[in-house]
Formats: C-alpha cells, sequence, structure tokens
C-alpha cells in the first residue's frame, strides 16, 4: 500500500563530472518522488543518466562526480547534510541497491552464506548463530532451490540466476526503506528474469519498500512498476502511471521508446520497426532550448526555448511545448524511421560498391545451410580420483543429434536459454569449434570442419556479426582500414580503390563516410554494430550468422540494426543464421524458428506460427516468460523448476524432463520423444504429448 508521506524525496538535483578541468553535468534538475510499497521505473537511453542519479542518491559517485545543486531526502532526513560516516550507515541498511553484474558484486573469496551472515551481523546485530539462520531463511524467500549447498558455494560455483537471487537478499534482509535496482535482470534469461521479478515484487509488497528500478527493458516496466520517469540527456521528460504512459505518452521521445520495441507476433513482412533517428548529445554538446530537439520529429520554432516540465494531468509531466496537441490528436508523436540521404542503399547497387565475385552467381543450391545430425562434444578432464576408480571419461555435450536447414533468402531464428548450444551450433558451422559428429553442407558441398581447412571462396560465402561488437575490432586500427582490409583480402579491391568503396559500404548501413577516418573507440554501440554488420556484408556472403547482434543495445537502435539486417538481406538474398534468447526479435526478423535446449531441438516452426498453440512446453515457457510492453496484459509465467542441468549430465528420455511442467511420468524418463508435426500449423515438436492433447492445454 503506498503511503502519503514519500520514502525518497529529491528536489532539483544537478550532478556533475569533472573531465579535463570542466564539470560537465550528466543529470540537471531533477525531481520526483517515491512512495512506501510503490516500483518506480526509471528509463532511458544509455547516458541518459540513470545510473548516475541512482549513485547520486546513495552518494556514491566516485571521486570526479559531484552534486553540484538540490536535494535528496530518505524518510524525511537529509542525505546531503550527513557525514561520509554517517552516510556508510545508511548504506545496506535503509538504502540498498541490487546491481546489473552480481558477479562483481559478490565476494570471490567469500561462500555465499557467510556472505549474507556477515551483513546480517553488521546491520542486524545478531549473533553468528542467529545471522546464518536468517540467511537460510532468506535463501528460501528468494526461491533458491537447495538453499544449503548454495550457502556453502563460492559465487562462481552458482549460476547467475542465483547469483542475483543471493543480492536481492543481501538487499531485503535488512528491510530497507529503499530499494535501489539497477537493471538487476539484463543480464537474465526470461525464464530467470520472470522468475526473480516475480519473487521481488511478492518481497516488496510484504515489506512495504520503495524501490527505484533503473531499465532500458520497457517490457519489464510495464509488468513491474507503478509509475515511471523517462530520463533524456540528463533531464526529466515525462512522468506518469505505467498505464498511462504505454496508453498515452505526451512525450515523442518515449513514443519513440515504445514504439521501437517489437512486439510477441510482429514480423518484418508487416511491420517496421520504428527507431529514433540519431544519438543521445554528449555532455558538452548539449543542444539549446529543448535537449530531444535535433531528434524529435516534431520540432518547431518554439523548441529552440528550453520547455518547462509542464502539469499534463493527474500525477502526469511532460517536458515537450506541444504536449496539448499530442493529447487533442493534432499531431502525432510516434517516431518514423527517416530514409538516408538516398533511400534505402544496397551496396551491390551504389556505384562504388564491390564486385561479386564471378564464381558465386553460378552456385546453384536447394539450400545454402545443410546440417544433418550435428554433434559437438567436449571432453572434460577427469580428476585423479576418477581415473583411480576407472570411471568413463565425461564430455560437455553442448549440441546433440541437431538437423537443420536454412534456403537461399531465408532467416532461421535460433532460440532457447543461456547453455542450451546456441552459440556452439554457430561456432561449429564458422569452424571455430570441431564436430563431434554430423555433416554440415554450405552451397550443396561438405563445410571442412575447421577455419583453416576452408579456403578464399568459402570463407567469402559464410560471415557473422558477433554479439559485442568492440571485441570485433582492432582498437588501434580506423573503421577505414578494418572495412578495407575485408575488401582487399576477400574481394581483391585495389588499395587506389578500396576508399571509395568504404564509404559505399558505410552509406549501405547509414553512416557517413567521415566515420572511416575513426577509432572503434570513438563509436556508440549502435554505430560499432553498424559496421561490424557492414563488414559481414562487404562480400555478399550466402549465409550470415548474427549471434544475439542486438541483446546489448537500447531498443531504439535495436529496432534500426533489426530493418538494416532486414533491408540488406532483401537485397542480397543471403540467408541468415540468427541467435538470440529474445523470441520477439527472433520471431519478427526470422521465417523459421528452432527452439533449442540442452543441445537438442524441441520445435521448428514457421515464425508466423510459432505464438500459436500447440507448442512445446519449454517453448510455451519462454512465451510466457517475455514481459509484455502493454501494461493490461499481465500474465503470469509458467515457472520452470531448478537451472538448466549440466551438459555433461544430460536427463535421460526427453531433456527437458526435468523442469517440464506438464512431465508425464515414467515415459518422458525412460523414452526418446517422437518428433510430431501439427496439422494446422507444420510445427515439428519433439514431445511425447500428443499435439491434440497440446492444443486443448495452452488454449
Amino acid at each position: 500500500m503506498v503511503s502519503n508521506e514519500p520514502v525518497l524525496q529529491i528536489e532539483n538535483l544537478t550532478v556533475a563530472y569533472r573531465q579535463d578541468g570542466t564539470w560537465l553535468e550528466a543529470v540537471r534538475d531533477v525531481s520526483m518522488s517515491i512512495h512506501a510499497g510503490e516500483t518506480y521505473g526509471l528509463v532511458g537511453e544509455s547516458g541518459s543518466g540513470k545510473t548516475t542519479l541512482a549513485l547520486a542518491v546513495m552518494r556514491y559517485l566516485g571521486k570526479n562526480g559531484s552534486i553540484r545543486s538540490g536535494q535528496v531526502f530518505l524518510s524525511g532526513r537529509d542525505l546531503l547534510a550527513l557525514s561520509l560516516a554517517e552516510v556508510r550507515q545508511v548504506w545496506g541498511k535503509q538504502i540498498a541497491l541490487v546491481p546489473q553484474n552480481p558477479g562483481s558484486a559478490l565476494n570471490p573469496t567469500m561462500r555465499i552464506g557467510e556472505q549474507l551472515a556477515e551483513s546480517l551481523r553488521h546491520h542486524l546485530g545478531l549473533d553468528p548463530a542467529a545471522a546464518r539462520g536468517l540467511a537460510n531463511e532468506w535463501f528460501d524467500r528468494v526461491g533458491m532451490a537447495d538453499s544449503e549447498r548454495v550457502a556453502d558455494s563460492y559465487p562462481h560455483q552458482i549460476s547467475g540466476g542465483m547469483q542475483q537471487r543471493v543480492l536481492i537478499a543481501l538487499a531485503l534482509s535488512t528491510d530497507p526503506h529503499l530499494l535501489i535496482l539497477d537493471e538487476p535482470t539484463t543480464n537474465l534469461d526470461v525464464t530467470t528474469q520472470a522468475v526473480i521479478l516475480e519473487r521481488v515484487r511478492e518481497l516488496i509488497q510484504l515489506q512495504n519498500t520503495a524501490v527505484l528500478y533503473v531499465t532500458h527493458n520497457l517490457g519489464v516496466v510495464a509488468q513491474v512498476c507503478d509509475r515511471v520517469a523517462v530520463l533524456y540527456a540528463g533531464e526529466l521528460v515525462e512522468e506518469a502511471s505505467t498505464a498511462d504512459l504505454f496508453t498515452q505518452p505526451f512525450h515523442p521521445y518515449t513514443a519513440g521508446l515504445i514504439e521501437s520495441v517489437p512486439r510477441l507476433g510482429d514480423t518484418k513482412e508487416f511491420v517496421r520497426l520504428q527507431s529514433i533517428q540519431g544519438s543521445i548529445p554528449a555532455l558538452g554538446e548539449l543542444p539549446s532550448g529543448c535537449v530531444f530537439r535535433p531528434r524529435c520529429p516534431l520540432a518547431v520554432e518554439i523548441c529552440e526555448t528550453r520547455p518547462p516540465f509542464f502539469a499534463t494531468g493527474v500525477s502526469r509531466k511532460s517536458r515537450c511545448h506541444r504536449w496539448e496537441e499530442i493529447l487533442s490528436g493534432a499531431v502525432d508523436p510516434r517516431q518514423g524511421e527517416l530514409p538516408g540521404p538516398h533511400g534505402p542503399t544496397s551496396m551491390l547497387q551504389h556505384s562504388a560498391s564491390p564486385p561479386r565475385p564471378p564464381e558465386d552467381r553460378t552456385v546453384e543450391a536447394n539450400a545454402n545451410l545443410r546440417i544433418a545430425a550435428l554433434d559437438v562434444h567436449f571432453p572434460v578432464r577427469r580428476p585423479l580420483i576418477d581415473v583411480i576408480r576407472r570411471s568413463p571419461p565425461r564430455a560437455v555435450r553442448a549440441v546433440n543429434r541437431v538437423d537443420l536447414e536454412i534456403a537461399p533468402g531465408q532467416t532461421l531464428g535460433l532460440v532457447g536459454e543461456s547453455g542450451s548450444g546456441k552459440t556452439t551450433l554457430a561456432r561449429a558451422v564458422m569452424g571455430l569449434v570441431p564436430r563431434t559428429g554430423g555433416e554440415i553442407e554450405l552451397l550443396s558441398a561438405p563445410l571442412p570442419e575447421r577455419l583453416s581447412q576452408r579456403d578464399l571462396a568459402t570463407l567469402r560465402r559464410l560471415q557473422m556479426v558477433f554479439q559485442n561488437p568492440d571485441q570485433a575490432f582492432n582498437p588501434h586500427i580506423t573503421i577505414g582500414e578494418a572495412l578495407g582490409r575485408t575488401l582487399i583480402r576477400m574481394l581483391g579491391i585495389e588499395r587506389s580503390q578500396v576508399k571509395t568503396y568504404v564509404a559505399g559500404l558505410l552509406e549501405a548501413v547509414r553512416l557517413n563516410a567521415e566515420y572511416a577516418g575513426r577509432y572503434p573507440g570513438q563509436l556508440s554501440g549502435g554505430e560499432l554494430q553498424r559496421v561490424a554488420i557492414a563488414r559481414a556484408f562487404a562480400a555478399s556472403p550466402e549465409l550470415v550468422i548474427c549471434d544475439e547482434p542486438v541483446s546489448s543495445l537500447d531498443v531504439s537502435v535495436q529496432a534500426a540494426i533489426l530493418n538494416l539486417i532486414h533491408d540488406l538481406q532483401r537485397q542480397h538474398r543471403n540467408s541468415l543464421l540468427l541467435i538470440s534468447h529474445d523470441l520477439a526479435v527472433v520471431g519478427y526478423l526470422a521465417d523459421v524458428i528452432a527452439v533449442v535446449y540442452l543441445g537438442h531441438l524441441m520445435e521448428v516452426a514457421p515464425a508466423s506460427k510459432l505464438f500459436e498453440p500447440p507448442y512445446h512446453p519449454y517453448t510455451e515457457a519462454l512465451l510466457s516468460a517475455i514481459p509484455d510492453v502493454d501494461p493490461t496484459r499481465r500474465g503470469k509465467p509458467i515457472h520452470l523448476v531448478g537451472d538448466i542441468p549440466r551438459p555433461t549430465n544430460i536427463p535421460t528420455g526427453c531433456p527437458f524432463h526435468t523442469r517440464c511442467p506438464r512431465f508425464l511420468g515414467k515415459i518422458c524418463v525412460d523414452e526418446t520423444p517422437p518428433w510430431q508435426t501439427t496439422p494446422r500449423t507444420k510445427n515439428r515438436i519433439f514431445c511425447h504429448i500428443p499435439v491434440s492433447e497440446l492444443a486443448a492445454m495452452q488454449t
């Protein structure tokens, strides 16, 4: 229940960082309040100042950060008036933080149980026995399976989902007034995320805690938050109840963020994702007037003056001069992706684009990629005791008997939780890991197992876009040099022509030619991913593998990248293997979706039909766990029991039977399921339950 007195009250807060002798304001004139029992979402793109604001509330900015003006009150107490010693007494007891990366937040040299018990002894004054007992109780409260084993484990011995539950127990066990969640589920699978968010929601309601939820995930915000504030370039641009904000945003930036998110069921044939043009300005280059003006489709002359934070209704505010026109429907705040200087440009249509290799034009094949009975197993080094006992050697069975085909111009989406074998399969296709068994064909020709065995023509036909583009480029050479090396090696372009061709590649991915002179560190994550895509498509490969190409990007950048990949594929008729844990992203871009669990295929379906029952129980759980961007649709996710088993000990029978919510019994344990085909949708499902019964259950 929300009380009248705020737990957190921020008034006109301005925070700056000192760089090269100059103070640059990262957060400006921000005011907000959060009440007990309320979950308050803070959203915005990377660089908007979300984490800076959260750290300022905790007074944990670092040496070059400073609160320049404003006030912060916690339950009526002025936090800015406290000494550092007094602030340390507030940390952990009255304000608790759950950060994005649990691995770096836990002490790697202490057992999990001792870390929580130490916190309880320090903050609550408990004796060792009482602290250990209460710690075990909290492990049970956060839904930790086998809590005694976890308590005796070190952080590296438990999964990321378990580590995050430990941090939640650490944060809530002292009954804080304010809980700050800073992207707490960004690195987790949707199934784990759903379980953790529901557990946090239950505990928060039980303890009546005030929560500041910092994230860029609008689906999570729509499902868990009561009110939402939108931060852009250090300024609050909108504040409203969650229902009001998602129903009718009064600021073009908010509308742009919401429109950038792919919905389940949206496909590339019928929906073009909307994206926000441009990027957040650097702190030293803020525009005059409305800070969003350079990117806003509604900008007019009045926007050259800074707008106040208008009261736009009951508990609603918007920093937009034209909010009344938006309310009346006179203007539409939704963002439209603008074309490049010459519209969508093909690398091959550009006058200076690299020519397609002559031999590539003559290749005919029914499938660009064919995978048959693929196994990828990694031997595990046996400890001495196993050698003495003559125990049989074990192996990590990452990929098991996988059959897949990708037709020319087709996109195959591969989805599943972390540890399901998606990336290992991709690396086997790329020749980066050896195959244990099975065959892979590219253009009907056997694909050599190792990368070193492949000739230049094969390398041209198969390219990859990685998840982290900053790790895919040499930081010491310019973007132009990186692209130029690909052109010279793959296509034999003369050095005198490289500059012109590089400009064509950059234009094809909506970047100006001047980017060729920049180094990777001078580009944003979205810009660098565009360059990675340009490099992958440069030689017009028959197959491009995209391994989580947008998972680390903001939703607005994600939309632009997905549109870009679709445009380039449509122009070149490439096949794509798209790997992701986000079913909405895969469903938008893919033609066919394959669901993989513990290295086994569970389901293969046309993308347009995957979201219609019947579907495999694992697919059903994945779909139910996806947070919907519509706050009026708050479904209850299907909770999978425990974590995904280790690939060294895959369960017998159906690999999914240990976690399956529709477990039948002995048949699932002892017998390998059959492949069934649904009559109407033509989905192929690996399950003992007849598809007619699955349809009845799921409808």
